[in-house]
């Protein structure tokens, strides 16, 4: 009988570099590859405990003097839209959705560098090749999914595929408790459809379908433009020391 028990995961610590969300701040993150057999199981695990994925790595700041950084999650389940969000649900009633596997293609490609010229043009991100947004799509050994939203063309009637404009793209890893958006772009010059609160609202649509109670936003931090809209989807939990609790902030729908 083989007793020999399955590795356990191998961490690392980066060196510090500039904080992109705080200025003035350095950053240090902790990983470890997400690989093997194992890697779904260690995902949701890591992601439970306030991990994110990137290809096949999962790490988490690990910096000496600042703890801003905190995983969010929205509590699928018990989520009502704000009057603004169902705005924006029938702003885009009129996209089809659908979901494949992390192939990527040229169309896609083609949206992600106009997101990045507009939306991330001094961002580690901002020099991807199609060979860099390739590798970030294929590079997992765990459940990801790709997600198109797509306009409906006319005379389409009510088929859920649709070949019209490609607007909106979501990298999604399906995990035992929920969602967790990896990545997220769509077409910037779309500004009055707010695709991107769209996304999110469409994942805890398919979140609550699936039965499951959780969508991972990644990271908030205080006082970072980049980061404030992540607290308007309410219900939502967030990682502490002590563990997932409930964050609860006024918000005007």
């Amino acid at each position: 009988m083989n007793t020999q028990a399955t590795p356990s995961p191998q961490f690392y610590l980066t060196a510090p570099a500039v904080c992109p969300y705080l200025q003035g701040e350095m950053e240090r993150k902790v990983f470890t590859h997400l690989v093997g057999p194992r890697a779904a199981e260690m995902n949701d695990l890591l992601t439970q405990g306030g991990f994110r994925r990137s290809q096949n790595i999962a790490y988490r700041p690990a910096c000496e003097a600042c703890r801003a950084c905190i995983s969010v999650r929205i509590l699928a389940n018990e989520f009502q839209p704000a009057r603004s969000m169902k705005r924006v649900m029938a702003t885009n009633r009129d996209l089809v959705s659908n979901v494949f596997p992390p192939q990527p293609s040229t169309e896609q490609f083609s949206l992600f560098r106009r997101y990045l010229d507009s939306r991330h043009q001094r961002g580690g991100m901002s020099d991807m090749s199609a060979l860099d947004y390739a590798i970030m799509v294929e590079d997992t050994h765990v459940n990801t999914r790709l997600i198109e939203y797509r306009k409906r063309e006319p005379g389409a009637g009510i088929s859920t595929e649709a070949k019209g404009e490609l607007l909106a793209v979501a990298l999604t890893d399906v995990m035992s408790d929920g969602l967790s958006m990896v990545y997220s772009f769509f077409n910037p010059e779309a500004e009055k459809r707010s695709l991107g609160t769209y996304m999110i609202l469409d994942h805890i649509q398919r979140t609550q379908t699936l039965g499951l109670p959780h969508v991972y936003l990644g990271y908030w931090v205080k006082g970072s433009p980049k980061m404030g809209y992540k607290t308007r989807f309410q219900p939502q939990e967030h990682l502490t020391p002590r563990g997932w609790e409930r964050f609860v902030e006024e918000y005007e729908g």
